[in-house]
């Protein structure tokens, strides 16, 4: 049975319900970004290793990816709403168990579990927006989705370098802070957000589909994190890795093609928009967050500045983001086309990138800024609007597996991006450390002291400068590899087919798809 559609809702009441969304999406993304300029200093005080700094990171990553699928598919069967809600709980359980971790094991262990609900957080408030909002008018309210990821940016770095520069704070606030504002974000969503809700019976959910996707991706970046340092790349131990993590990817697809309710609905993604948004994600994905989670460590361990002052030097990009993401949003909901602003965002990503690739310990620091600026113009103009064009192609009964599944490939993209690139870092700074440590006389791929290189604090002022410039140099070279990643986002783009968006909430008799590419879904 069909949910009625929301289609009396005025721009009140659609404020008053995106409040609650809004506030739930400020939680899960500002606690990322308050990590992401505290990381060093934890990393640092728990004597963890680069490998490990990456894995707290793809950790999260890797369960949000792997339980989005099962959240959207989740979100076609039972309340939206009450799914928000449950989400955010378990973010909050997340958060805490990662703030009274006494190493960096338990600290990726709490990260992974936080994920599950960032996963929740993340697909269930785009499929709540895209069920009470048109199309064609949703570019208007992602202005003010991208205004609030662009605060949350802003607001999570700076505050993240606040908290660890406080003394009678400390690191473990960065996960604690969370906690009241999700309280908050409960009774807000309580109260404003009202949502029809189609029961089907007799549905199962493919628990097995997921895991396998879960397991076959967790195999192979368990392989590019440990490939090249613990063994080689041809090795027995690659190939079982590599071969394991193939073969379950490959039972996974067989399973979607048989279950009757596929976390990841194969027809879905046999629409010629969906399957060029789905890659462009998986490009962005990978471009965006395998580059901006190292920003925080190329500034403070690369450069030398505080937590606080690193947080500061994020805020161009986070700009470019909030108003590439209102501005475009405006402009597309004007005139009701997407694929325009799709491709020049997807431009101004590489160039950004591009721009990015040649730091170095010294490059000045206008030039920082301008090329960060240009990487979030073109997030902003990019990353939500291929969920929309993907939203704007299918059925309102799909909306929940149709946006997680974008969902799922970003995250994908994003976890891959984070291990392969934390990997590469991880091996040319131990080069890199390698050969300068051995040019002063300290025969070591270590710091020589014992000490993990992140925590300078415990370094002798020699090795303190290796480990900067080390970490410098070096970070130019990974957003090199994030600008040739985004070039694959650019080609997807252009290769879209241009498209009106909707004025109704679902399909109706419109079909927006080729009446061929309509009847291979089926």
């Amino acid at each position: 049975m069909s949910a009625p559609e929301p289609e009396t809702m005025t721009h009140r009441e659609i404020l008053e319900a995106l409040s609650g969304l809004l506030l739930v999406l400020f939680v899960a993304l500002s606690s990322s970004t308050i990590v992401s300029t505290a990381l060093p200093t934890i990393i640092g005080d728990l004597n963890g290793s680069q490998t490990q700094y990456t894995w707290v990171v793809t950790a999260t990553l890797l369960t949000a990816t792997a339980s989005t699928p099962i959240w959207g598919k989740l979100a076609d069967l039972y309340s939206k709403k009450l799914l928000v809600q449950v989400s955010i709980v378990v973010f909050v359980l997340g958060s805490i168990l990662a703030g009274v971790t006494q190493n960096t094991e338990q600290l990726i262990a709490a990260r992974a579990f936080q994920g599950l609900g960032m996963g929740g957080v993340q697909a269930l408030v785009q499929v709540a927006i895209a069920a009470m909002i048109p199309p064609r008018e949703r570019g208007r309210y992602n202005g003010y989705l991208g205004g609030v990821m662009g605060l949350a940016t802003v607001a999570g770095p700076l505050l993240g370098g606040l908290i660890v520069d406080t003394d009678w704070l400390g690191w473990r606030w960065c996960f604690f802070i969370g906690a009241p504002i999700a309280v908050v974000a409960l009774i807000v969503l309580q109260k404003t957000l009202h949502l029809p809700v189609a029961r089907r019976d007799n549905v199962k959910i493919d628990y097995l589909g997921a895991t396998l996707i879960a397991a076959g991706v967790s195999v192979i970046l368990v392989w590019v994190s440990f490939v090249d340092d613990s063994f080689a790349w041809l090795s027995w131990q690659t190939l079982v890795m590599v071969g394991g993590g193939v073969v379950l990817l490959a039972l996974a697809v067989w399973v979607e093609a048989r279950v009757a309710e596929p976390v990841v609905p194969l027809p879905i993604l046999r629409q010629r928009t969906t399957a060029l948004s789905i890659l462009g994600s998986l490009a962005v994905g990978m471009a965006m967050f395998g580059g901006s989670v190292f920003l925080g460590q190329y500034f403070q361990i690369g450069r030398g500045y505080s937590p606080t002052e690193a947080g500061l030097l994020t805020i161009p990009m986070m700009f470019g983001l909030m108003l590439s993401s209102t501005i475009a949003g405006r402009l597309i909901t004007k005139s009701g086309n997407i694929k325009p602003y799709v491709v020049a965002g997807t431009i101004i990503l590489v160039a950004g990138f591009g721009g990015l690739s040649v730091l170095d310990h010294d490059t000045p620091l206008w030039y920082v800024g301008a090329a960060m600026f240009l990487v979030g113009v073109g997030v902003g103009m990019s990353m939500q609007n291929l969920v929309l064009a993907v939203q704007n192609t299918v059925a309102l009964k799909d909306i929940g597996a149709a946006s997680s599944t974008i969902a799922f490939f970003r995250s994908l993209g994003g976890t891959i991006g984070v291990s392969v690139l934390g990997a590469v870092l991880a091996r040319r700074v131990a080069d890199s450390m390698t050969d300068q440590l051995a040019a002063i006389g300290v025969h070591s791929s270590g710091t020589g002291s014992g000490a993990s290189a992140l925590n300078l604090g415990s370094l002798p002022p020699a090795i303190q400068h290796i480990v900067r410039v080390a970490y410098g140099d070096a970070t130019g070279h990974i957003f090199l590899i994030s600008m040739a990643i985004a070039v694959v986002g650019v080609i997807a783009a252009v290769a879209m087919k241009p498209a009106k968006l909707r004025s109704t909430v679902d399909l109706g008799a419109a079909q927006p798809e080729k009446p061929e590419l309509a009847g291979a879904a089926k």
